[in-house]
Formats: C-alpha cells, structure tokens, sequence
C-alpha cells in the first residue's frame, strides 16, 4: 500500500531558507530579542516574532536568507524616488512577511504570505550575487529591497547590498518605516536610499495596522540625520488619513525635519481587505499638495494618478518655479538638473543625482 503524500506547508519550507540572525541578544531560559523592526519582539524557543518569518530554534534566532519571493525591473521613480538618479531601472526584490497587517496593502500576497492563509507565494532560491548579476544584465543601476517589509529580512539586504556594493551598484529600502537604531546602524554601511511609508497622523490609525507612529517619526528624523537620501509617501485614503486636520500634521512633521524632504501622496484604491471607501479622487491629492505646500515644503508629488494632478508630478526650482524635471507617470519627459542644480538660476536641487 502506498504511503499518503506528506503536504510541506509554506513555514516549512521557509524554515529551510533561514541563517542564524545577527539583529539579535540571547536572554535567559533560551529566549532571544530581535532588533531588526520597532516591535523588538522578545522570542522564546519554538516560537517566532511578530512578522512570523524571524523564530526562535534552540535559543537561535532563525532568519530569511537565500530566496526571493518577487523580482521585477522598475523605473526608480514608481518606488517612488524622484530626486535619485531619475530615470534609472531598479531590479526590486522582496522575500516574506511583515511586521504591519494592513488591511489595504498592495503586496499582501507577500506580505501577509504566513499571516493569510489565502496569500500564497513560493520562493526561489537565490543568490546575493545572482540578483545582482540580473540586475546587471537587465541594465539596473540600482537594486531595491521591497514587496514584503524589507527590515525583517536585514541580515538578506545587507547580503545583497554588499554584492551589489561591489559591482558599483546603488541601493534602498521601501519600508513602513518601522526601524530600531541597530538594524539603522546594521544597514546604513550598504544603504543609499530610504523610502518610508508614512501612514497616517494617529497613534489609533496605527494600531488598527499593527505599528506605532512615534516609531515611524523616529526613523524618519534618524534616516535623515544618517545622511541617507529619503522620501516619504503617504498613501491617502478617504476617511481614514485625508482630513485637513491629518494632513497638515503629517506636512508639518516633515518639514520640520527638511523641507527638502520630497512627500508623495498618492491615491488609494480598494485592495485586499479593505474593498471601501472608494477610490481617492483628484481633488483630494491636490488639496493634500496644497496643504504641502502651505507647511513650507518645496518637494510635493500627487501620484499615480498620471496626467491628471497638473503639474504635481513635476520637479520646479524652488528658486525661480523653473520645471526642471518633467514627468508623465513613471516616464521622464526632460531632465535639466545639472549638478545638482537648477540650470537657470543655480538653486540647488536635494537629491542623489549622476
């Protein structure tokens, strides 16, 4: 009689692609603390963290390593980064899991691969040198870590990052934002650039996703300080962060920061869990920019929204209003910064730039 086929469940099978981590201390009865996101989760043997991905084996924190759960060649502005290297392909990877559980996320069948049963996505086995080596030839001058939350899977970006540091390569985090000082110091030798997700002005709004805002308001001033080149996105979502009142806050924040920071905001639509309100309309973004623009920041963006938010998806000297970086979409249109600098008047222009 044959013997019943035995079903490997996805943790299983993850559980064979992980290394001792070293975002990590031991504590007493076998019990370890992970750094590697805000929830510094205290794990004790057999169990795992918040992001299910990072467990405990023996007193051993276990961590994701050697695969990829999605790999895609992007224009660097749909991360977004419009002030770095405009124009340029990034080869984006992603592995699985997070530490948040929105219920809007665009990349839940990553993201929430071991928290939902019905997102379902199978790894690869890879190689650091592999994805940098695809990067490469795909005509990638950056690679970005993303899809799922990049900070839970550190001890794998610096894997990469160190490969593609030596190929010359540039590289960045997509992230919510959701960092410890370690895993900034452990990162910071191999990262060039900081996409943070800020979600909301409220400590409620957090918590119905899993996170904390002070948190978040913390590694922004930290990523900053760093001199790591960053930009914020808040994804605007009627009724739950787009109040005149929200906005103002979050605008207000960054600038006291930079004002050269760039802020997108960027329209909602229904995804995963989260099937109303509907979609964020026109208005909104371009009442968000304003409000942007009210707070004293010199970078605002409406996004993903292409041809319709105006000039919003266009970079203009803040000197002389001259447009020096024309967009459509994800598509450059004209690029007249030149050093740095605005070509008219010789403003200069933040940013990371060839």
């Amino acid at each position: 009689m044959a013997e019943p086929e035995t079903t490997v469940t996805l943790k299983e099978i993850l559980a064979q692609h992980t290394v001792a981590g070293e975002l990590c201390s031991p504590m007493d009865k076998g019990w370890v603390r992970c750094y590697a996101c805000g929830h510094r989760c205290k794990i004790g043997p057999g169990k795992e963290g918040i992001c299910k991905v990072r467990f405990n084996d023996g007193g051993t924190l276990k961590v994701p390593w050697g695969y990829v759960a999605g790999v895609q060649v992007d224009p660097v502005e749909k991360k977004p980064f419009f002030h770095a290297y405009p124009g340029s392909k990034a080869l984006s990877f992603g592995m699985l899991g997070c530490d948040y559980h929105c219920p809007y996320c665009q990349n839940w069948v990553t993201s929430q691969a071991l928290r939902d049963p019905v997102a379902v996505s199978q790894p690869d086995e890879v190689t650091p040198e592999q994805i940098v080596d695809m990067a490469i030839r795909t005509g990638s001058s950056i690679v970005t870590s993303t899809y799922n939350e990049p900070l839970i899977t550190s001890e794998w970006g610096v894997a990469v990052f160190k490969a593609a540091k030596q190929r010359g390569l540039v590289t960045s985090y997509v992230s919510n934002g959701n960092a410890t000082p370690e895993v900034l110091d452990y990162v910071q030798p191999w990262l060039d650039l900081y996409k943070v997700d800020l979600k909301g002005f409220s400590q409620k709004e957090y918590s119905r996703l899993g996170g904390s805002l002070e948190n978040v308001l913390t590694t922004i001033n930290e990523v900053h300080r760093r001199g790591l080149w960053i930009e914020i996105v808040t994804l605007t979502i009627p009724g739950f962060n787009d109040s005149d009142q929200e906005l103002t806050s979050i605008a207000e924040f960054i600038a006291s920061v930079s004002v050269d920071i760039p802020w997108h905001v960027t329209a909602f639509h229904q995804d995963y869990k989260m099937l109303e309100p509907d979609p964020t309309p026109v208005k909104t973004l371009l009442r968000a920019a304003g409000i942007g623009q009210k707070a004293g920041l010199r970078y605002i963006y409406a996004g993903n929204i292409p041809g319709r938010v105006g000039n919003w998806e266009d970079t203009r000297c803040p000197g002389c209003s001259t447009t020096v970086i024309e967009r459509q979409g994800y598509r450059i249109v004209k690029n007249l910064v030149t050093g740095g600098a605005c070509p008219k008047c010789g403003t200069v222009i933040p940013g990371r730039w060839r």
